[in-house]
């Protein structure tokens, strides 16, 4: 039977990140008859934006609960129309604003819909944007070092990143030079080399909790 609780990510990587760091909250296991939540990846925003998708993911059988978790990028206002629109056929009710706490709309049969926007619902940014939240030892300068060298890169080197991507070269930057170099975030998170483990990260949890009820 499939889960009744389903995640929308925006790709792979997305997709390995969030049960490494829901797992500081939540038990997840290691097997789809444990996992709270299955998740689907898609191959970027524009893929998970096709017409049909969303009102499909909303009327699958035994739905309980549908989360899309995406970047907010460099407008989140327009993604969260985006998304709004692809919904709201199937969910007419849905608000016009997206509230900064994150999405969760109960629908007249009970389904639960869920949107947060990486960082925080309201700012511009992305999953490393939230991520580098969680960078441990910002004192001790290292992390202002990498964000320095990155903007240097940019300004005086030619670095080729877009500036909308800022976020996330400084935290493979900063991974970059971790013991061992050069981590997958979703490893990253596992190995505790970014710790979720503060006050920072509960108004995302507590969306995560709250939607899927757990």
């Amino acid at each position: 039977m499939p889960n009744p609780n389903r995640l929308l990510v925006e790709g792979d990587e997305d997709k390995r990140i969030i049960p490494q760091f829901m797992e500081f909250f939540i038990p997840w296991g290691n097997t789809p008859k444990t996992w709270p939540v299955e998740i689907v990846a898609y191959d970027g925003i524009s893929d998970m934006l096709k017409p049909g998708n969303i009102s499909v993911e909303l009327k699958t059988s035994g739905l309980k609960a549908l989360g899309i978790i995406a970047d907010g990028n460099s407008d989140p206002k327009e993604r969260w129309r985006q998304i709004r629109e692809h919904a709201e056929p199937e969910l007419p009710t849905i608000p016009t604003d997206l509230p900064p706490t994150g999405l969760i709309h109960v629908s007249p049969d009970g389904r639960r819909f869920g949107v947060w926007l990486m960082p925080d619902n309201v700012s511009t940014g992305m999953i490393e944007t939230y991520l580098g939240l969680f960078v441990k030892d910002t004192t001790k300068g290292l992390w202002a070092f990498v964000q320095t060298h990155c903007r240097d890169a940019k300004a005086n080197h030619d670095a080729p990143y877009k500036d909308v991507h800022f976020d996330k070269a400084q935290i493979h930057a900063w991974l970059a030079i971790q013991d061992p170099p050069g981590c997958q975030l979703h490893v990253a998170v596992l190995a505790k080399v970014l710790q979720p483990t503060s006050p920072l990260a509960d108004p995302f949890v507590k969306w995560f909790r709250d939607l899927y009820q757990l």
